[in-house]
């Protein structure tokens, strides 16, 4: 049999389950604090019961000593066990009880003794101390054995010491006393036992229920697994204790919400501040794939309530999705304004076709020239007033797919953008979210027109949108910045409410501000300002250097140039908006 024979048997014999196992420890735990409540008690009870005998025995003694036939016999006769001193301790000794009464001399001869043969001889213990004048109480062995011993002087009339008294308690009456104790003693710990039993077995029920029955080996792989679970999955996990604090974030949810281990124990709202990541968090806001926006990230959140009263929220992060999405649309968008192209290139051709087989060459070069001419124009129209390359190609892109929709995109003649722009990514996220807006908010009214205008003063870059759809009535002006909130239909790659929030976030995070108003003449207004755009501090050329407009501009209200219809520049491409 192997060395750890012996030890694997003992594990075996252990219970398994957190019920036996805690109902085993705390019967044991209060076996032994009664045990010890006993062993407390009776320690302090001997200590006391042998003060008692001593002090009993000092009393004999001195009521002895305070006997004057005791001290005039002891002068005027000789020891005897027949003596006048021999009759009268004896006779104290069988009244009080005692084990034994001794009278000595100065020289520590007994004159009494339970033993007559001891009578004339010198006591077994040192009796300076008593002859000395002092009074002594003590825990001794002797010729009779142990005893508790009281010594008192003994004076004649005149005060001089002539002798001793020594009193003894027989030590097996006061240990026949504890010793009696003992079985009430043991009747109240039993009962101390049975209560703290009756309590570990209510203890044991109650963590039986919650442990489920489980092991505790169980319970320590479960939470082993937990934590590598938790912490290994590429979801974000928040749980929430019943007060609304945050009792466990795991790795992926202190990266999306951008948190560290100071944030364990405080509500999402001192964690995070106000929002709606910390509504959804905090329970109020309800549903399920919630849609919220923290930093440049979007999160689908959903919130799941636990028995304790507390929650868990678990965080996706939709960031790259949303950007696929956005790109997608951003090439649908290119792709119907390629169609549109095509098909008006096609028109363009059997035109130009029919021109030469008619003959008709000098206005054969008129339409060709006349055609070409648009594209230029309309390149330089957007070039010259938005330097900056990824804007321009954005707008023209806009205004192919604004037309083939049946509005009108018009570019503001206040608009003057130079190519110094220190985010123009950023720039392009919140032209082409506004200008995608506008547009869905315009569809199949009668004279659609979105109208964009982007100027600067000083380094602070301005951008405002107009539309003349229906409005936004005052009520719903902060609302529509709020993450997960649209009036349109979603499309088919994910949900809508994502476009104006992170136009707002693109804007305070840069220290500005987004709103929304009324335009003149109806419809709503966007107003983007961003502080610190621009790299330097240059002076920007006046809108009206920007460069001549095209025929008939000047008759346009409010002051814009429309883009005409399929101006997509040969010389760019449209970006993701």
């Amino acid at each position: 049999m192997s060395p750890t024979a012996p030890a694997r048997r003992l594990r075996l014999g252990l219970p398994r389950r957190v019920f036996s196992q805690v109902l085993l420890m705390q019967v044991l735990l209060a076996a032994g604090v009664a045990v010890l409540a006993t062993g407390l008690f009776l320690a302090p009870l001997s200590h006391q019961l042998d003060q008692e005998a001593m002090r009993r025995a000092l009393a004999i003694a001195e009521t002895t000593a305070e006997q004057p036939a005791v001290v005039h016999d002891l002068q005027d006769t000789s020891p005897s066990p027949t003596g006048p001193v021999q009759r009268e301790a004896e006779r104290i000794r069988l009244a009080t009880g005692a084990e034994y009464v001794v009278v000595m001399d100065l020289h520590g001869v007994r004159w009494s003794h339970t033993d007559p043969a001891q009578i004339g001889r010198r006591v077994s213990t040192d009796p300076s101390r008593a002859l000395a004048g002092a009074e002594v109480m003590q825990i001794d062995t002797g010729t009779l054995g142990r005893s508790a011993r009281g010594k008192v002087p003994l004076r004649d009339a005149r005060g001089r010491i002539v002798g001793a008294v020594s009193v003894g308690i027989a030590y097996d009456s006061v240990r026949g006393r504890l010793m009696s104790a003992i079985p009430g003693l043991f009747a109240y710990a039993g009962g101390a036992l049975a209560v703290g039993a009756l309590a570990a077995w209510l203890v044991s029920r109650r963590v039986h229920r919650q442990t489920r029955d489980l092991a505790f080996s169980d319970i320590s792989a479960l939470l082993a697994e937990r934590e590598a679970m938790l912490h290994g999955i590429r979801e974000g996990v928040v749980a929430l204790d019943r007060t609304g604090r945050i009792r466990l974030l795991n790795d992926e949810a202190r990266r999306l919400l951008g948190l560290g281990d100071e944030s364990v124990g405080r509500t999402p709202d001192e964690a995070l501040g106000t929002g709606r990541t910390t509504d959804v968090l905090a329970g109020r806001v309800t549903g399920t794939d919630l849609l919220a926006v923290r930093g440049q990230r979007v999160l689908v959140a959903n919130r799941m309530p636990t028995d304790d009263g507390g929650a868990v929220a678990t965080l996706r992060d939709r960031t790259e999705l949303e950007q696929l999405g956005r790109e997608l649309d951003s090439t649908r968008g290119l792709i119907d304004a390629l169609r549109a192209q095509d098909h008006e290139h096609a028109n363009r051709m059997h035109t130009l076709l029919g021109l030469l087989e008619l003959d008709m060459y000098d206005d054969a070069v008129d339409f060709i020239g006349e055609v070409v001419g648009d594209h230029r124009a309309t390149a330089e129209q957007v070039t010259e007033k938005i330097r900056d390359p990824l804007l321009a190609a954005l707008l023209v892109g806009k205004a192919t797919v604004a037309a083939e929709r049946g509005v009108a995109l018009w570019i503001s003649e206040r608009t003057a953008l130079p190519d110094r722009l220190i985010d123009p990514r950023g720039l392009v996220t919140v032209v082409g979210n506004l200008v995608d807006n506008a547009l869905d908010a315009v569809a199949g009214t009668a004279h659609a027109r979105v109208e964009v205008e982007l100027r600067v003063e000083g380094r602070t870059a301005v951008l405002r949108v107009r539309d003349t759809g229906p409005g936004i009535p005052a009520e719903r002006r902060e609302l529509v910045f709020t993450e997960g909130w649209s009036t349109k239909r979603p499309p088919a790659h994910g949900r809508r409410g994502i476009g104006l929030s992170l136009v707002r976030r693109l804007a305070e995070r840069q220290g500005g501000s987004a709103t929304v108003g009324d335009a003149d003449g109806g419809g709503a207004q966007f107003t983007v300002v961003l502080p610190e755009a621009l790299v330097g501090d240059e002076a920007v050329a006046r809108p009206d250097a920007a460069g001549p407009l095209p025929d008939g501009a000047e008759s346009l209200p409010e002051a814009a140039v429309p883009l005409p219809r399929g101006s997509v520049s040969p010389r760019s491409s449209l970006p993701p908006s």
